[in-house]
């Protein structure tokens, strides 16, 4: 027993450190702009692995140079709870449970009655599972952990996210995020995004562009493919009309 001890204590301990490892970059984070995130990382290996070669457009500009538009796009679109919460917005879970529910049990319905009509019928796809994630949650993750989905790993992106709160304000939440996240195939941050697709700057972005970037978020590879989405005119327009009301850090 006592070798069994010892080794789930040095585990035990290796996951302490590992943690607070993460909060000290967090708090590093406040005065210094990150390199480079974890999901970054990532995709840096796909290119190589996949294609030999790294496109890469990235270029990190000031809170104040990035166009308040795309700040209330982001916003409306992502997490329009961003400045009231404490970093998880329990409700958006609670609704995104609910949604989840719903479209489980529609798509068991029509597999139903699929397999009634047509008992050699291929298989209807899972339903679309959507998150209740806030701009900090997804923060967390992209900055410092792997795409896995386990529990374990919903652990410590609950953990960051409360550090990403405790050490940086919301505007620099906001800044790191706007800096960092994917706009398309090694497309990172507003002002390669608004370059790549606007041949502008990100200060210069207008309303319509930037809620045009923002709802392209959750899946930007696939709208940079299809940028005459249906969908994505038609939600871009729901996003410019709720902008008005995305309060600002």
């Amino acid at each position: 027993m006592k070798p069994l001890l010892r080794w789930l204590t040095l585990v035990l301990l290796a996951a302490v450190a590992l943690e607070l490892f993460f909060v000290l970059r967090i708090a590093l984070m406040a005065v210094v702009d990150p390199q480079s995130t974890s999901f970054q990382r990532s995709e840096i290996w796909a290119q190589l692995h996949s294609r030999g070669s790294v496109r890469w457009q990235q270029q990190w500009v000031p809170y104040a140079q990035i166009s308040d538009h795309l700040k209330r796009a982001v916003i409306a679109s992502e997490d329009d709870g961003f400045v009231a919460h404490e970093g998880v917005d329990w409700n958006a879970i609670e609704k995104a449970w609910e949604r989840n529910a719903r479209a489980e049990a529609q798509a068991q319905a029509r597999a139903g009655k699929a397999a009634k009509a047509a008992p050699a019928a291929r298989p209807a796809r899972p339903p679309k599972i959507r998150g209740g994630s806030t701009i900090t949650q997804q923060l967390a993750k992209n900055l410092l952990l792997s795409g896995e989905r386990t529990l374990l790993r919903k652990g410590q992106e609950f953990i960051l996210t409360m550090a990403l709160e405790l050490f940086l304000s919301k505007q620099r939440i906001l800044e790191i995020y706007l800096n960092n996240v994917e706009w398309g195939e090694g497309v990172f941050g507003a002002e390669a995004a608004a370059q790549h697709y606007y041949r502008k700057s990100a200060a210069r972005l207008a309303p319509a562009e930037a809620a045009r970037l923002a709802v392209m978020l959750p899946a930007p590879k696939r709208f940079e493919k299809t940028p005459g989405s249906a969908y994505l005119a038609g939600r871009t327009r729901t996003i410019l009309a709720r902008m008005g009301s995305a309060e600002l850090p």
